[in-house]
């Protein structure tokens, strides 16, 4: 499963790593919502390796973007003949011995598209991990009261670490032991939020950053869980 690509300029290196590793086939390719630094490169992931399901976020027509990265991902879907998914609440999909269930979002028409961002909860043995793209609060409160929230053992935080996600009762609920952020090193944006920082150290000291800690990779055999920087 691959989940996003971040923006077209980092294909090529989203690539090297997937195919350093052997893989050629990606049997689930979610785009968690239509905003280019999460799928600016998708054009690219579904033409050079073979795919499975790829899956979206349901979106309004006025959701829908009209920019060319997005018009090229179609164009490509429908060149390799992948039809898109769209994500369902309750959804689950496996992967070996681990699976993936669609816990948002809820619904279409968002004020902030972040909002419709799928997020998944990610179960292997004993070990969980939860990825919310760039929900927020909004969609964070629908997750709370639809049931499926749980403490887990990685978290990544949700939109870049910005101080409109993870709230305090996100976070009560979830008390995870990780908490991984991505975010560009002297983005213009502020990322990760002083506020979001102090609310995921009330739950851990183990927070990770790509801007700080560069590449981040977790390997886990359903049991024991290794963090490689």
């Amino acid at each position: 499963m691959l989940i996003d690509c971040g923006e077209y300029q980092y294909l090529g290196r989203v690539e090297e790593y997937l195919k350093d590793r052997g893989i050629k086939r990606i049997d689930y390719l979610v785009a968690t919502h239509p905003h280019s630094d999460h799928m600016g490169g998708m054009a690219g992931i579904v033409k050079d390796f073979s795919i499975g399901r790829v899956i979206m976020p349901p979106l309004a027509d006025w959701e829908t973007p009209t920019a060319v990265y997005f018009e090229k991902f179609l164009d490509a879907c429908a060149d390799k003949g992948c039809s898109i998914d769209i994500a369902e609440i309750g959804d689950v999909m496996e992967l070996g011995d681990a699976r993936a269930e669609v816990i948002a979002p809820a619904h279409t028409g968002y004020e902030d598209l972040n909002d419709s961002s799928v997020a998944l909860m990610v179960t292997h043995g004993s070990k969980s991990f939860l990825l919310t793209g760039d929900a927020e609060m909004t969609s964070e409160n629908e997750m709370l009261l639809g049931g499926r929230l749980h403490h887990v053992n990685v978290y990544k935080a949700g939109h870049h670490g910005s101080s409109s996600s993870s709230s305090a009762a996100f976070l009560a609920v979830i008390q995870p032991d990780i908490a991984v952020i991505s975010c560009g090193s002297k983005n213009p944006y502020g990322h990760p939020s002083v506020s979001a920082l102090k609310r995921l150290s009330r739950y851990t000291n183990r927070i990770y950053r790509t801007d700080t800690d560069g590449t981040i990779v977790l390997e886990s055999d359903g049991k024991v869980l290794r963090i490689i920087k």
